[in-house]
């Protein structure tokens, strides 16, 4: 399958084809993976985000999915790439990671049915649908700061084309152990349902993304703690965390809370019994 990054590459965002351990681009120029700095390997004109899909998640919650999803948008100021710092700002405590696919548009789509969506997808990255839970009591309803703050949405490390999505696992690690581990299979909405449903009054255009949903188990991490997210076949998005260089300000706008609205969000407790939650880890 082939795998396209973007990359700077003296001072250029290029893109390049990988080729064993080293990165090529078009006019021959290689870099070591390893020694590249990324970029997200798309660049998008808006990214669009499912808020419950996987089935363990659900489970997790003990609710019951609507009959069709439903979504939120990060802005694209939350972009972040492989090997970047994911920045919990100063004063703030709950922020979850969240594993998942990236479905990326490769031509404008709008007004499709399920069936054709898999002809306007050029194919599919990771993603860490980070969530800051701090700010949930105020923006809940459009998560807006919640899961689009800047370096929230990283995506890469490669955009993989040809990649079949049925059957494949997702995992994702902090600090090398594993606290996440669904598959693709247990998604009430399939990646071509999403395009399909979006697309009937939100045009896609070539570059935008939509993340698919997590499974269960999304918990919150500490500054220095490192976080990988690997989809079998897409490859491992690998981020660290840390903190931000200045304090939430306090002249303006709501405070970051710890109602049990963001805790029981944050802990993994359940929607229903609020205060029932596992400790803090």
């Amino acid at each position: 399958m082939p795998e396209y990054r973007r990359i700077l590459l003296d001072g250029a965002a290029v893109q390049v084809t990988v080729d064993g351990d080293e990165l090529v681009a078009g006019d021959g120029r290689r870099v070591k993976t390893d020694e590249a700095q990324h970029l997200p390997p798309v660049v998008p004109s808006k990214v669009i985000a499912v808020h419950l899909n996987h089935r363990s998640r659900v489970d997790e919650f003990q609710i019951q999915l609507p009959d069709t999803p439903t979504y939120f948008h990060k802005p694209t100021s939350a972009l972040n790439a492989h090997k970047g710092a994911i920045v919990r700002p100063e004063g703030c405590k709950w922020l979850n990671y969240e594993g998942e696919v990236a479905i990326v548009i490769g031509k404008t789509a709008r007004n499709i049915s399920p069936a054709e969506a898999g002809e306007y997808i050029v194919g599919y990255t990771v993603a860490n649908d980070y969530g800051l839970h701090d700010f949930r009591d105020t923006d809940a309803g459009s998560m807006l700061r919640v899961k689009g703050s800047d370096t929230l949405c990283p995506l890469g490390p490669g955009l993989v084309t040809d990649w079949d999505f049925h059957g494949k696992r997702l995992r994702t690690y902090v600090n090398g152990e594993v606290v996440q581990d669904g598959s693709t299979d247990e998604m009430k909405w399939d990646m071509h349902y999403l395009v399909a449903d979006i697309a009937r009054t939100i045009t896609l255009y070539p570059g935008d993304v939509l993340l698919s949903g997590t499974p269960a188990n999304s918990r919150p991490v500490q500054p220095g703690d490192v976080v990988e997210v690997e989809v079998e076949g897409l490859g491992r998005l690998t981020n660290h965390v840390v903190t931000g260089p200045t304090p939430i300000r306090t002249d303006v706008g709501a405070r970051p809370t710890e109602s049990e609205e963001v805790l029981s969000t944050a802990l993994g407790g359940d929607w229903e019994f609020r205060g029932i939650r596992p400790p803090e880890r």
